[in-house]
């Protein structure tokens, strides 16, 4: 399990805003090609982990301050699928 979480956590903290897009449309979150690089260019080089639900917390209100509370609830959304 542990496996799965370093790659995943890998693909956020080294993720482009059109791969970004691209899963938002795959699972159905709204996201904007504008919001989809904001949101990118904060989380490229960063080591967050998704899968603790602190940190992911503490992640969502940055990227909130990035690209707006609505659009964060809907990243939110996103992570919670990759975490299943």
């Amino acid at each position: 399990m542990k496996i799965f979480e370093s790659v995943i956590n890998h693909k956020i903290n080294t993720i482009t805003g059109d791969e970004l897009l691209k899963y938002a449309n795959q699972f159905q979150i709204k996201v904007n090609k504008a919001e989809a690089q904001k949101i990118a260019k904060y989380l490229r080089g960063r080591q967050v982990n998704i899968f603790n639900d602190a940190e992911r917390a503490k992640l969502i209100k940055e990227i909130a301050k990035v690209a707006g509370p609505e659009t964060a609830k809907e990243v939110n959304k996103l992570f919670v699928q990759f975490t299943k």
